[in-house]
This record gives structure tokens, C-alpha cells and sequence, in this order.
């Protein structure tokens, strides 16, 4: 038992976060992801619309910490509106509502006047877009026809990216991928990422979406580049506000964005793909 916790303890340094807590969270997370959307669609559109508010909470309490002011009121009302306008209006909704979102946005920052206007006005945009407009994209992939096949390649893409990084990462992890952002990440870990995600979509795409395991293939690669660069991006954020997580909501992967990061930059790439091949095939 001594030998199994040292061994936990050693993962648990190498990697930066705590392996137990995380896949027993993940396994969670997977069955209400799979339970919601194969029986009660809308619950699931709920549910993942609860969870960008919390992520959303999350990042307007991380500006706090540099003095960067906005209004979770405002930008909860905002995305709430781009998120039901994506599940009811599809992409002419998700595309409206996040025009009048961002326009009300500014608006409702410049009645504050206009000192640190830029600064405050910028942060609310991004806060709009990210988490909100980005995890439109979720819903426009589970409202269709074929919404539960669209939702478990998703996972399966940000899965496999997730779970084979972090094991190629810890077994054989030498080289930092960006070091200055986010020292855990290396190449070894990205790599192998790369390619069981590669594998597991091109698997998906062939048994779920009834495509060519190649196409497939090449879409787990745009979907890790785009994961990878949701991490970075997620990672530059805590970096810049001074912060080690966005929370500590989920053992083992810190806040709700910590978790969501991935997924919601994941999710646009894929139904790009998925549109692509609509019209093309």
C-alpha cells in the first residue's frame, strides 16, 4: 500500500494534479454526459449551460485579481441568451445573439465612464466569447438529428487527447511544448495524444458518423491542435491573473474551466468538420 501511494504521489508531482480524484471526477462527468444526452437531450443542454456560467463565474473572479472589473450579472444574462439562441436558432441564433451580446456588453461598460474602459470593455468581450460563444458550438453539435453521435465523438476526441497526453506526458515526458506557458505540457505528451486520438477518431468517425477512417483521422488531428491550444490559452490566462486554477470544484482538475478548456475549443473544430463534410461528400 506504501509502494502504491508513493507511486501515486510521484504521478501526481510529475503531472501537476492529483490522478485519483481526476479519474474518478472524469468517469462522473462521462456518464452524466452520456445518461443526459441519450435520454433527455435538453437536460444536457441545461447541464452543460450551467457549467459555462460556473466556468464563466470563475473567470470574472479570476480578473478581480488584477484589478480588472466586470459584471458577471451582465455577461450571465449575455451567454445565457447566446446559449438558449444556439439550442432554439441553431447557427443564425448562435450568430445573432452574440452580436447583440457583445454590443449590450460594450454598451453597459461605457455607462461606467471611461476610465480603465478599454481594459474592463475587452475583458467582458472575451469573457462573452469564452466561455459563451465557443460552447455554442456544443449545442449546435447536440441539437441535430444526430446529436448523441455528434456529442460522444467529441468526447471521445477530447478523451483520448486527454487521457493519452497525460500518460505519454508522465511515462516519457522530456521536452516542454511551451514552457513559459505551461511547464507540465511537453512534445512526448502531445504526440501521443496525437496519435491515440488520431486512432480513437478515426474509429468514431467510422462507426458513429459513418465516414472514412481517414477523414477521421484528420479531424482528431485539428482537434488536438485546437485542445492543445485551449490548454495554452487557458494556461496564459492563469499565468497573466497570477493564479495556480480558475477553482477547486472538481478534485483533481481545479475549476469547472479547467475542466472545459479542451471541449470548448474542440467543439467548434469538429462541427466545422462535420459541416465540411455535409456539403462536400
Amino acid at each position: 500500500m506504501s509502494d502504491l501511494h508513493s507511486i501515486n504521489e510521484a504521478i501526481n508531482k510529475r503531472a501537476g494534479r492529483r490522478l485519483i480524484p481526476s479519474i474518478i471526477v472524469g468517469l462522473a462527468l462521462l456518464a452524466i454526459i452520456f445518461s443526459t444526452m441519450a435520454f433527455v437531450p435538453p437536460l444536457f443542454a441545461a447541464l452543460v449551460g450551467i457549467a459555462v456560467l460556473i466556468a464563466l463565474r470563475e473567470l470574472t473572479d479570476a480578473f478581480k485579481a488584477r484589478d480588472i472589473q466586470t459584471n458577471y450579472l451582465h455577461l450571465a444574462l449575455a451567454t445565457s441568451l447566446v446559449l438558449v439562441s444556439a439550442w432554439v436558432g441553431g447557427l443564425p441564433g448562435l450568430s445573432v445573439s452574440i452580436v447583440i451580446g457583445l454590443i449590450g456588453m460594450l454598451f453597459l461598460t461605457l455607462l461606467k465612464g471611461t476610465e480603465g474602459f478599454v481594459k474592463n470593455a475587452t475583458a467582458s468581450a472575451f469573457a462573452l466569447l469564452y466561455p459563451g460563444f465557443v460552447a455554442g458550438f456544443i449545442f449546435l453539435l447536440a441539437r441535430s438529428g444526430e446529436g448523441f453521435s455528434y456529442i460522444a465523438t467529441l468526447v471521445i476526441l477530447v478523451g483520448c487527447n486527454d487521457t493519452f497526453a497525460y500518460i505519454s506526458g508522465v511515462l516519457f515526458g522530456k521536452h516542454p511544448l511551451a514552457p513559459k506557458i505551461s511547464p507540465k505540457k511537453t512534445w512526448e505528451g502531445f504526440v501521443g495524444g496525437l496519435i491515440f486520438t488520431a486512432v480513437g477518431s478515426a474509429l468514431a468517425f467510422y462507426h458513429l458518423l459513418d465516414h472514412h477512417p481517414l477523414i477521421g483521422a484528420a479531424a482528431g488531428v485539428a482537434g488536438v491542435v485546437a485542445a492543445t491550444v485551449g490548454d495554452l490559452v487557458e494556461s496564459a490566462i492563469k499565468r497573466d491573473l497570477s493564479i495556480k486554477d480558475m477553482g477547486t470544484l472538481l478534485p483533481g482538475h481545479g475549476g469547472m474551466l479547467d475542466r472545459l478548456d479542451s471541449a470548448l475549443i474542440t467543439a467548434p473544430v469538429l462541427w466545422c468538420c462535420i459541416e465540411l463534410l455535409k456539403r462536400f461528400s
